[in-house]
């Protein structure tokens, strides 16, 4: 029946106010070290707020947010609309699915909080937000002076002059797992790419053939070092 509440208009209002979210910016001890170092290498007009969000100000986490997708996820749990169904036939009731990116910690933003938000925001009775799945979320790995020590002389060797930037990943990977069990993890690469042809996840993904052997250089390295330090038993980097 054509009632004034159909469930694609519920959907369709709130999922609009759903994508006028903005979670509360943020930094932790690995993302205030990335813009604390960003802030001596950036030469351009974001030197300034770069240096002044690793030490919280909230002016300059505002414009960062604003000016790259990538400092806004770096910033703030996500939310962002990325499926939206209209059931099984044609008078079913209107789902939409969102990817929510949550910051690691789990004292910040929690599931319970993220979610909460986002019913208040879409204020509308009609529309319930549900979690799919059992989210997992994993604790954060602390910046261990061995491990950026040893990436740093690694880096120096490879590559003098090149500086260790610390940096919080806009996604997943399977480290989660292992800080889930409690070994604190770190993804190190030491690989250079090409910025102009980034291929990740693509069925041509590829990279140099220097950057390859340059790579697996850096990583004896940065293992070599760890291996001798009694703390390697309770990390992992990989």
């Amino acid at each position: 029946m054509p009632v004034p509440d159909n469930a694609i208009y519920g959907l369709a209002g709130g999922v609009a106010k759903a994508f006028q979210l903005r979670i509360p910016l943020k930094t932790n001890e690995v993302t205030a070290a990335y813009f604390q170092q960003m802030a001596k290498i950036e030469t351009g007009p974001m030197k300034e707020d770069l240096a002044k969000a690793s030490k919280g100000s909230q002016e300059a986490m505002q414009r960062l947010a604003a000016a790259t997708p990538a400092w806004n996820a770096t910033l703030r749990t996500t939310c962002v609309a990325t499926l939206l169904e209209g059931g099984h036939a044609m008078n079913a009731p209107a789902s939409a699915r969102s990817r929510n990116r949550k910051l690691p910690r789990p004292s910040e933003d929690s599931v319970d909080y993220v979610q909460s938000t986002l019913q208040k925001v879409v204020a509308d009775d009609q529309v319930n937000v549900k979690i799919l799945g059992e989210p997992a979320p994993g604790p954060a790995s602390e910046l261990r002076p061995d491990v950026v020590q040893a990436v740093g002389r690694a880096t120096d060797a490879l590559w003098p002059g090149v500086p260790v930037v610390p940096i919080m990943v806009m996604g997943a990977t399977d480290g989660k797992a292992l800080r889930i069990a409690g070994i604190p993890t770190y993804g190190v690469q030491g690989i250079f790419f090409d910025r102009d042809d980034i291929r990740f996840h693509g069925r041509d993904e590829r990279l140099r053939v220097q950057s390859f052997y340059e790579g697996q250089a850096f990583l004896y390295e940065v293992v070599k070092t760890l291996s001798k330090s009694a703390a390697v038993a309770k990390a992992d980097v990989y």
